[in-house]
Order: structure tokens, then sequence, then C-alpha cells
């Protein structure tokens, strides 16, 4: 092997020049350890300094959709299964969002936020969930307050996912404030301000899908199935969007 070879890749067990008879032939069964040790020396050396995979594209392009296993999930209240029809034009509505964002990513990651509005740092999870989903969710306060009436208090009510806003989002970032509002949603009930952000985040995730990314998704799935469940008064809307969301992750 050249010497460069030899720096990039040093030998475990250093072998020096070998006494070998005039009559070796390194195509036969070695008969001795130095022969041995200067067949593996020669077929090394022969070896390439670059190896190319041929990858047919063809047969990547037609696997390029991922399948997410929901094992756990609770089916739908009867009467309220979506039909295959309604999630078919969900996914492709999804998709169109997904793409979208990816596109123009770039141009509202340029522009300006409000004045108001103050992202939280990755690690403050009590802030992120208080900027997503407002202090009367996160405080469970059931009535606004009085200053409705002078605009709208987003301290109160949350920030909407707007693209300015999620477009500035890293995936790390993406993947852990979703993780934060799901194990938030563990314990407390679907709310239309969750659901908006969830979507969002959904459509941020980029692919292919972190491990953890994978799991995340997969317990939304599982809980939202379980309060689908458990919605006393069947609100269609509210089943709607659960569905959206089991789809989703689904399809």
């Amino acid at each position: 092997m050249e010497p460069f070879v030899e720096e990039l890749m040093p030998r475990l067990l250093p072998v020096g020049d070998c006494d070998l008879a005039e009559d070796f032939d390194p195509t036969v069964p070695p008969r001795t350890p130095q022969e041995y040790l200067k067949r593996v020396q020669i077929e090394a050396a022969r070896c390439p300094d670059v190896v190319v995979a041929k990858i047919d594209p063809k047969k990547l392009r037609k696997k390029q959709t991922v399948n997410i296993s929901i094992s756990g999930c609770q089916p739908a209240p009867e009467g309220y299964s979506p039909t295959l029809k309604w999630q078919q034009q969900q996914v492709a509505n999804f998709s169109a969002v997904r793409q979208s964002l990816n596109k123009h990513r770039n141009h509202w990651r340029s522009q300006n936020l409000d004045s108001n509005v103050t992202m939280p740092k990755s690690e403050d999870e009590e802030g992120w969930k208080k900027f997503c989903l407002g202090e009367r969710v996160y405080s469970e306060i059931d009535a606004l307050s009085d200053n409705e009436n002078l605009g709208i208090d987003y301290i109160e009510v949350g920030f909407p996912p707007l693209l300015s806003i999620v477009s500035r989002m890293s995936q790390a970032t993406v993947t852990t404030v979703l993780e934060y509002l799901i194990s938030w949603f563990g314990e407390k009930k679907f709310t239309p301000e969750l659901g908006r952000w969830l979507y969002a985040l959904l459509a941020c995730l980029e692919k292919p899908l972190l491990p953890e990314a994978h799991s995340l998704i997969r317990q939304l799935a599982r809980r939202c199935s379980e309060v689908r469940v458990l919605e006393e008064n069947k609100n269609e809307e509210q089943i709607s969007a659960l569905n959206l969301i089991i789809c989703l992750v689904s399809r």
C-alpha cells in the first residue's frame, strides 16, 4: 500500500518485509504465516480507493411515503369514523401545506415579527406552553377578561402559529415544542389553540423523520383516539379535529 494510505489506515499489527521463496504464488492458499500476511497486503493494495454503490433511483422514488404504525389507537365512536375520501383529501391538503412551507420558508423567516412577539428559548417548556396556548388555556380559566374589547391579548389567548414564527424554528425546536404540547395534552383537554399548533408543527417536520419524532407523533395519535372516545357531547367539530390529526399521523 502507498505510504499516504498507511497513514490514513495505520496497521494494527505492523508487519515487516517477509522473506519469501522465489516461487511464491499469491493465487494459491498460503502455506506459512508469512505467506498469509503477504497475501493480505497484496489484496489490500488492489482495493480501489473509492467504491460507488450502484443504486436505481427509480426504486427509491417509489418508496418515499413514511408509514407510521399507530397500534394502540382506539376506534372512532360509532358514526364518527372518517371516510376514505375525506382522509385522502386531508392528506392532499396537508401535503400542499408542507410543500408550500418548505418552498417559502426563507421568505417568511426574513419577515419582521411584531414588537409584542418574543419567542421563548427552546428549553423553556412553560414559556412555550403559554406562548402557544395562552394564559387562559394554560391556567384553565373559563372566561375571558374584561379587556377583550380592547383588542386581542395574545398573552391571554396565545400566539397563533404564524408562518413568520414557525419558519424561524429549527427542526430541533419544532420537535421539542411538539413534545411539550403532547406532554401537556396527555393530561389536559383538547382545544382549538392546541389543534392549530399541532397541525402547524406536524407540517414543519422534515423527512426523514428522526426516531424521536416517530415516537412523538405515535403518542399524539393514541392520545387523540383516547380523547375522541371520551368526548361526552360528541362535538362533531372536536371529533373532526381529532380525526384529522390521527389521519395525518397514520397516512
